[in-house]
Formats: C-alpha cells, sequence, structure tokens
C-alpha cells in the first residue's frame, strides 16, 4: 500500500505543538456531524494518509482514545484502497465482502457496512477519504452517496481553499523579503557611494552588514601594497580583544589570509569550529563563542582586503546570508577603488595647489604667517589660495582669494588667477582695486574666465621720523619713544566678493573691516570696484582668510564672524605663526567640509631707541609678567621684533630666540619677581639679558637623552658667543622696569660677524664662578596597480 503524502498545502490534520499530536480541526469536525445528521450513521470521519500514519482532522463517533488522539492504526486502511483507485467505496456488508474482509473494526467500533469518498488536494491527489459507518448492514441510497460526494467535495475545497492561502501567506513572506532586501540594496548603495575615506567605508561595513546580517563585530582588513602582510585598518568595530589581528603574514595559517590565498569566503558556525580548522585562532576573538565569517573583496580579480564577521551566537550561515555577504564584497571593493581615485585626484590638486601656494616672502618690519588646510573629503580640493609680493620700494602686497569649485579643474584656474595677479601686483604700482580691475579684465579676455572671490591688501610704510639724536650710554632706552611719533603703515585694500579682512589690535581687540564688498571676479569685467583704508600700527595684525573658515551649514554667516572675532581675539599675544592655526582649531568643524587658507601679516614693534647708529647703540627693555609662564611667547616675539628692526640676519635671530627661551623659562620658572627683559644691539654684536629677583645662579648640566629639561645653559655654552650671571645688590637700578632689589640677570652675546654655531665659547662672568652640582596618502597602497607596460 502506497503512502500518500500532502504536498503544497497545510498539513492536515494540525499538531498540538506542545505534544506534538495531531488536534481537532473545526471545520473538517463540522462536516463529520452533518454526515451523522444527515445519514444517520453512528459514525462518520475524515481519514487522511500522511507520513506519520492515519489522522482524523474531522470525527464523531468514535472509540474515547480514538477521538483524543486523532490517530488509527490500521494495518491495510481502506482511505489507501480509496486513494490508490481515486474512486469511493461503498461496502453494505463488510461481513460478506471479499474486498474489506477482517478490516472493518476499529478499536471497540465494529463497522459492518461503510462508505468512503475520495478527498483531493490542491494539486487533484487524493490524500484522504470522507467515511460514513454503520454498525448494522446498510442499503446505501443514492441520497446516501450524493451527501457523500457533495460533503467530500466540500473537504476537498476546503483543502485547496487552505493551499491557496498557504501559498499567498508564502508569496507575501517573499515579496515581503525580497521588498526588504531590494530596501537594504538601496540603502547599501546610497551609504557606499557617499564614502570618500577609508574611516567612512569601514563604518558604512559595520553599519550595512550589522543591520542586514545582525553580526555583532565588523572588521576590515587590507593587504599591504608588497602583498606579503594583511593589516586590519581599524579596530574600532572589531571583537575586544583581537589585537593579535592588527597585523599578520598572508602566508600565516589563519582564515583571513586563507580568503585572501583563495579568493573564497570562509564561514563557521561558531568559534569552536574555527579553532578546529585553524588552531592559531584559539587565543583571538575569544570574546565570542558566536559564529565567523570571512569575505574577499576583490578588485581587478585580485583580493585586496577581507571583511571580518563575528556573531554574538551560534548560527548556520544560509544562502541568503551569503548571498547578502558577496554583496556587499562588490560595494566595498567599488568603494575602495571609489577612495582611491578620490585620492588620486585629490593628490593631483593638492600638488597643484602646493606648488602655487609658496612660502611668503621675507618682508622687513613685518611678520607674515599662511597656512592652508583641504577639507577632509578626498574630492574637495583646488580652490583657495593666497600670496604676497614686495615690490623694490619695500611696499608689500598681501592677496588671497577663492575659485568657484572644489577640483582639479578650480586648481588650474586658481593657478592661473594667481599668477596672473601676482604679475600685475609687481608689475604696476597700483591700488588695490585698480589690480582687481585689470584682473577681472585679463580674467576675461585672456582666461581662464574663471568665477572667484578676491581680496588685495596693500601696506604702506610711514616715511622715517626725523632723528631724535643719540642716546646716551645708560640713559632710558624708552625716554624718547614717547616724543618720538610710531612708524605705522596704510592700509588700502579691495574686496571683490570675499569675506571681510579682520585686524587683531595690539591692545587684544578686533575690528573688522566689514564694507558692502564689490562684485566678485568673473561676472561683469568692467565693474567698479573701490579702495578703503585704515591704519595698522605696531603690534597690530591683519588677517585674511576664504569662506571655508566662517561658513558652516545651517549658521548665519553673521554668527560665524562673531566666533572669527572671538577666537582671533584670544589669539592675541600668540606668535604670528601660531594665528593660522588657532583659527583653524577654534572654527573648522571635524570632518572639515571645505578648504581653508588663511594669511596674517604682523606690523613688528621695532626697538623705541632706533636702529644702532654711529651716535650709540639700540636699546629696549620690557616688564615680564611673572605669574606663569604665559607672557613667555609675547616677550620672545618683542625680542625678535627688536632684533629684525635692528636689521639682525634671520640665523642670529634664530639662535637668539632659541637663547632667550631658556633664559626666560628659567627665570619664570625658577626666578622671582619682577622679570625684566633688556635688549641692546650694535653694529658688532647683539646683546639679551633677563633679570629676575632670585640670586640662585643656573648650572651647566649633562642631561641624558631622556631627561625633558636641563639643557639650557648648555645651549648657552654652545651657542652663545659669550654667557654669563650678573649680581645685583639691590643698589643699582637697571632700565625704568627694572627696580631696586636684588637678584641676578643672565645675560648672553652673538657677535654678528662670526658665525655662532661654530669656533670656541667664551664664559665670561662678573664674580668668581659656582663649582658645577657634576650633572652635566590610502589606498592606493592596497588596490592592484596597472601594468605601466
Amino acid at each position: 500500500m502506497p503512502e500518500v503524502q500532502v504536498v503544497g498545502s497545510l498539513p492536515v490534520p494540525e499538531t498540538d505543538p506542545a505534544a506534538g499530536e495531531p488536534v481537532a480541526d473545526e471545520v473538517f469536525d463540522r462536516i463529520a456531524r452533518l454526515v451523522h445528521r444527515q445519514l444517520g450513521v453512528p459514525a462518520a470521519a475524515i481519514v487522511m494518509l500522511g507520513p506519520t500514519g492515519q489522522t482524523l482532522p474531522g470525527a464523531v463517533g468514535f472509540p474515547e482514545e480514538a477521538q483524543r488522539t486523532r490517530r488509527i492504526s490500521l494495518p491495510q486502511p481502506l482511505t489507501a484502497t480509496v486513494a490508490r483507485t481515486r474512486t469511493p467505496l461503498v461496502v453494505r456488508d463488510a461481513e460478506n465482502d471479499p474486498r474489506v474482509e477482517g478490516r472493518h473494526q476499529v478499536q471497540d467500533l465494529v463497522a459492518c457496512s461503510y462508505a468512503g469518498y475520495p478527498v483531493e488536494d490542491a494539486r487533484g491527489q487524493v490524500v484522504g477519504a470522507l467515511w460514513a459507518l454503520s454498525s448494522e448492514v446498510r442499503d446505501w441510497t443514492e441520497v446516501d452517496l450524493a451527501t457523500l460526494a457533495d460533503l467530500s467535495a466540500a473537504c476537498s475545497s476546503e483543502l485547496r481553499m487552505r493551499a491557496e492561502r498557504e501559498r499567498a501567506r508564502l508569496a507575501e513572506q517573499v515579496a515581503f523579503r525580497a521588498h526588504r532586501r531590494s530596501r537594504f540594496l538601496l540603502g547599501l548603495s546610497e551609504r557606499f557611494a557617499r564614502v570618500t575615506t577609508l574611516d567612512e567605508v569601514e563604518d558604512a561595513i559595520a553599519h550595512v552588514i550589522g543591520t542586514g546580517t545582525g553580526a555583532r563585530w565588523v572588521s576590515l582588513a587590507l593587504v599591504d601594497a608588497d602583498r606579503r602582510h594583511l593589516s586590519f585598518f581599524t579596530v574600532g568595530h572589531q571583537e575586544p580583544g583581537t589585537t593579535q589581528m592588527r597585523s599578520t603574514r598572508l602566508d600565516a595559517a589563519r582564515p583571513d589570509t586563507h580568503v585572501v590565498r583563495t579568493r573564497t569566503p570562509l564561514r563557521f558556525r561558531d568559534h569552536a569550529e574555527m579553532v578546529a580548522a585553524y588552531p592559531e585562532m584559539r587565543p583571538v576573538g575569544s570574546v565570542s563563542e558566536g559564529a565567523r565569517s570571512f569575505l574577499p573583496v576583490s578588485s581587478n580579480g585580485t583580493v585586496v582586503g577581507v571583511i571580518a564577521c563575528v556573531w554574538d551566537t551560534v548560527r548556520e550561515h544560509d544562502a541568503e546570508t551569503a548571498a547578502l555577504e558577496s554583496t556587499i564584497s562588490r560595494y566595498v571593493a567599488l568603494a575602495l577603488e571609489r577612495v582611491a581615485l578620490l585620492e588620486a585626484r585629490r593628490r593631483v590638486a593638492t600638488t597643484l595647489q602646493e606648488s602655487m601656494l609658496t612660502a611668503p616672502p621675507t618682508v622687513a618690519h613685518l611678520d607674515i604667517a599662511t597656512t592652508y588646510s583641504p577639507a577632509a573629503r578626498t574630492d574637495q580640493v583646488g580652490g583657495d589660495w593666497y600670496d604676497a609680493v614686495v615690490r623694490d620700494d619695500g611696499t608689500a602686497i598681501v592677496m588671497i582669494g577663492d575659485v568657484a569649485g572644489h577640483d582639479v579643474h578650480a586648481a588650474a584656474q586658481m593657478g592661473q588667477l594667481r599668477s596672473m595677479l601676482r604679475a600685475l601686483a609687481w608689475s604696476h604700482d597700483e591700488s588695490p582695486a585698480a589690480l582687481l580691475s585689470r584682473l577681472d579684465r585679463a580674467n576675461d579676455r585672456l582666461g581662464p574666465s574663471a568665477m572667484a572671490t578676491a581680496v588685495v591688501a596693500r601696506l604702506d610704510r610711514d616715511p622715517p621720523s626725523p632723528s631724535p639724536g643719540p642716546v646716551a650710554t645708560g640713559a632710558d632706552p624708552g625716554g624718547d619713544a614717547a616724543e618720538r611719533p610710531e612708524r605705522a603703515y596704510t592700509l588700502t585694500w579691495s574686496v571683490a566678493g570675499h569675506p571681510p579682512p579682520m585686524v587683531l589690535r595690539r591692545d587684544g581687540t578686533v575690528q573688522r573691516l566689514a564694507d558692502v564688498p564689490d562684485l566678485l571676479l568673473g561676472v561683469v569685467p568692467a565693474t567698479g570696484r573701490t579702495d578703503r583704508t585704515c591704519r595698522l600700527l605696531p603690534g597690530d595684525t591683519l588677517v585674511l582668510y576664504t569662506d571655508g573658515l566662517v561658513e558652516r551649514r545651517g549658521v548665519p554667516s553673521e554668527e560665524r564672524l562673531a566666533d572669527l572675532e572671538r577666537v582671533l581675539a584670544g589669539a592675541h599675544g600668540e606668535a604670528t605663526s601660531a594665528v593660522p592655526r588657532a583659527l583653524l582649531r577654534g572654527l573648522v568643524a571635524d570632518p572639515q567640509r571645505d578648504d581653508v587658507a588663511v594669511l596674517a601679516v604682523r606690523v613688528r614693534v621695532p626697538a623705541p631707541s632706533g636702529p644702532p647708529s654711529p651716535a650709540g647703540p639700540a636699546r629696549a627693555e620690557r616688564r615680564v609678567a611673572s605669574d606663569d609662564l604665559s607672557d613667555l611667547g609675547p616677550t620672545r616675539r618683542w625680542v625678535d621684533d627688536v632684533l629684525e628692526s635692528c636689521e639682525v640676519d634671520d640665523e642670529r635671530r634664530r639662535t637668539a630666540m632659541l637663547l632667550t627661551s631658556e633664559i626666560l623659562t628659567n627665570a619664570l620658572e625658577h626666578g622671582e619677581g619682577p622679570i625684566t627683559a633688556r635688549v641692546e644691539v650694535d653694529g658688532r654684536r647683539l646683546r639679551v639679558g633677563v633679570r629676575d629677583g632670585s640670586t640662585a645662579e643656573p648650572e651647566l648640566q649633562s642631561p641624558s637623552p631622556h631627561d625633558l629639561s636641563g639643557r639650557g645653559v648648555l645651549f648657552l655654552d654652545r651657542l652663545a658667543s659669550r654667557w654669563g650671571v650678573e649680581r645685583h645688590d639691590g643698589s643699582d637700578a637697571v632700565g625704568r622696569h627694572s627696580g631696586v632689589v636684588e637678584g641676578k640677570t643672565v645675560w648672553f652675546e652673538i657677535d654678528r660677524g662670526s658665525r655662532p654655531l661654530t669656533g670656541a665659547v667664551q664664559r665670561v662672568r662678573t664674580r668668581p664662578a659656582t663649582p658645577a652640582s657634576g650633572t652635566v596618502p590610502l589606498v592606493e597602497r592596497v588596490l592592484p596597480r596597472e601594468d605601466p607596460r
């Protein structure tokens, strides 16, 4: 007797999930009761054949056990005969019918007469029968059989309807999964389409795999350029405790390196399965005992990386997850290729731009500092520039601009505009407005027809005042300064659609040189342009910048300009070279959305006595705040300004700044107030001294390479032409700032006509020496390169 199974439809009867037994079905029970009432038989049932035996989804009148368990066990079931023949089986007298001899008893139920009609599923296969059982011999009438035929057809219709509902449910599930997968792949595509750096690639991997597969930890490893090592790019999303996986040789017996060598993914249901295949991985990733997968990332047929996924729990890797992981690997490969391309483009643009953004020239009496910071995105570079030109008459012209666009084309346009403006500033002794007008016409007629904003500023120094006469030896070096007018600069500037210049005054206030800007370049070349003027006094700093410093999405420009004023005021007292970097730190968000250029020009503070002359040396003195080290930088800057105004060359100024820092730091850290710095320069040598109220002298030490201090006196001994310590007993007053106190002056001299870094150093003391203490680009490196052939 063949078994008949139900395929593609709901199991009938249903099974109790707790007990694993068949349960009654309300619809089929109702049909059995209809047979019982309409035909007047003591028992009726729908019997289904299945792989586990015969079940009774609908029954009435059967013994208690059969009614409860909904199962019957017959060695030669008549339902199988009905299913095999696909015809009804009608028995008038079971005792005398050879077809059913010995098969007419179900437990305590003895059937003398019965009739069964086939029940078909949705595919037309007979899977059971509807039975009417009589305990007496019965002649089944045509009405009886017609009723059974109709009710069995109702059973078949119910099965077909259930099969259709199940197909609809499965189709809905498939459609839902397909929709969810489509949405996920769309989100995956959008997420990876935005990545421009390796950091963003790894963040996208962690997000999409975690969302799509439920992985707890995800890491990206890249093959090094020599293709000998595999290095995990970051461990930000990596399973804790896996520092051993930071880098490894490709010939190591590990699953990640195996993936690189074979180009095939590896998947493990748990940590133990991975360790069984690769014993070296036992100490790696022991935080989780869950599943693992290692996926190759291929570019141009070469594996350039591996994605490692770790789950919290044990899991089987099904086909759907494997297909999803394969899709993610392809997206990662495309993202890495895009990052490599963007980095190459950025490198070209940056190289072009850096070749244009040369170091600022050395300008007498002016201190110029510049900085350029590209955007964090690899394709956002190229438009910002700055420049400074010094004419033969000493006039300084500084300029800054921003070409529309952020790519190699913008960098090329920037280079052309900058070169044209640089040539115009050198060859034409005209105002900034006239220079911008000439540039706008040249941009239109000669090319590149670029749209750009710019600021051009011209600094003209005041003519020298009449000489006040010689300064007597020992006289107050600042005594005549109050009567001598300061030699300042006239600042003339013109703005072409650019953010307004700022001036950090020497008293710490900030002045915004704001006015209605003229039209930007490249729109109407014949437009009129306006010059504006103001005064820059010694100690004032002019700041020019591009819009990337102050523009932020969603923040009003006025608010950002106010932030710039605040940060610039906080940079008061800083060295000029530190001002551009301070503005970047204080105003530019991370990640940086736009490139930024900053140019700062400070008017140096000259010696109040004027430069050295036959009438006498130049002298200057400054009181140093002794509360902390905050006045160290401003004092160093003041000393450098005085030396520069006395025409001391750069090499000796650098040496003097180093030694000044050492003796100032020693006085501030170990000395007592008041502290005074004094500078004296003549045609033969320069002298810097720092006086403080402590009588303790510095000692010559020999620090080890790992010591962080103790080299100050050593520098004096090696770099100064002469140095010494002068004691004060309180009976003298050195300069108008020193006061009458005990203390010492540590001083050094550098000969202006000798090389201070070579030759013997003479040490001079005004009293016997104290014995010494006796302590004397990225991605390109992982993506395969094309064969140059």
